[in-house]
């Protein structure tokens, strides 16, 4: 089926409480990877390219590959750009064929974040994408920082009223305490679930987790047994995942589990099987287990069966 809006898969997952997954690309067998996960559970689903994935794939290419695969797809498909920062970025995929795009402003002070955002969603308007934002910064909030230290890091639900209300945009990830890549924690998870609840109180807006990846037990073992670096790497437990669905959010990023998954899978090749040079053979095991790793984030979301 054709491309839909961020919006329109995002309203119905906030009126079902459930949410849906957003999962990063860089190529055509991680696209592939997702939708036919997708398709096996009837699950909406975005297909998100960051800017460095868009450097290394290309805009065009992204989007033919996800068109292509979504026209075959018996599920709603939004193809998403994921922390865009760059404003150029964000107008070449707002005219390039993306139905939905982020801007992240995190990182600047909260005038200037919702000044960028604002000039984002006049320019998004024009083509029907919709507008993610981010307030705070995701970088990691451990059990012994103070409060000062966390309320510095951690989005304020009363910033996020006035920005949801200045900025008009359709969803907001607001940070309250996961992190990027595969090492979120050094002790237990604890995700701020009362700043959550009043981020969507307030706002009313689909809210969306980012740094979300929970390193599943047997992608970490097979990545780590065929050599890979990461044996304290450590995700979101899937108790504060279900914490996050129950208190808004409706839509929660993957990408660090896709990257273990392919890479576990593409050592074990290599390393059972020295003499394969064959690429279908080393890739299509990688994505069969990003299949399979999808396959369990639909069943956890609760998006399975809502196509």
């Amino acid at each position: 089926m054709p491309l839909v809006t961020g919006k329109e898969i995002l309203q119905a997952a906030d009126k079902g409480k459930y949410a849906v997954g957003a999962f990063n690309i860089n190529n055509m067998e991680i696209a592939q990877a997702v939708l036919k996960a997708a398709a096996a559970r009837k699950a909406p689903v975005f297909l998100s390219a960051s800017e460095g994935a868009i450097q290394y794939a290309g805009l065009k290419m992204l989007v033919a590959i996800v068109k292509t695969l979504a026209s075959e797809a018996p599920v709603p498909v939004a193809l998403h750009l994921d922390h865009g920062k760059d404003l150029k970025i964000i107008q070449a995929c707002v005219d390039g064929g993306f139905t939905s795009v982020m801007i992240d402003g995190s990182e600047h002070p909260f005038a200037e974040n919702l000044k960028k955002t604002k000039q984002v969603v006049e320019m998004a308007r024009k083509k029907g994408v919709s507008v993610e934002a981010e307030l705070g910064r995701l970088v990691g909030v451990e059990d012994n920082v103070s409060v000062d230290a966390r309320d510095a890091v951690l989005v304020n639900p009363e910033e996020a009223g006035k920005f949801a209300k200045e900025t008009g945009i359709d969803s907001l990830a607001p940070a309250i305490g996961t992190s990027h890549g595969a090492f979120k924690f050094k002790g237990d998870a604890k995700l701020d679930f009362e700043r959550l609840a009043a981020c969507k109180k307030i706002t009313g807006l689909p809210l969306v987790l980012h740094g979300a990846s929970g390193v599943p037990q047997w992608v970490l073992e097979k990545a780590v047994k065929y050599g890979a670096k990461v044996s304290e790497a450590k995700g979101v437990p899937e108790d504060q995942i279900r914490g996050a669905i129950k208190n808004g959010v409706c839509k929660i990023n993957i990408d660090t589990d896709l990257r273990l998954a392919l890479a576990g899978a593409i050592r074990e090749i290599m390393a059972n099987k020295p003499e394969e040079f064959d690429p279908r053979k080393i890739l299509g095991p990688a994505r069969d287990a990003i299949e399979k790793v999808v396959l369990e984030k639909f069943d956890m979301f609760g998006c399975a069966g809502k196509a």
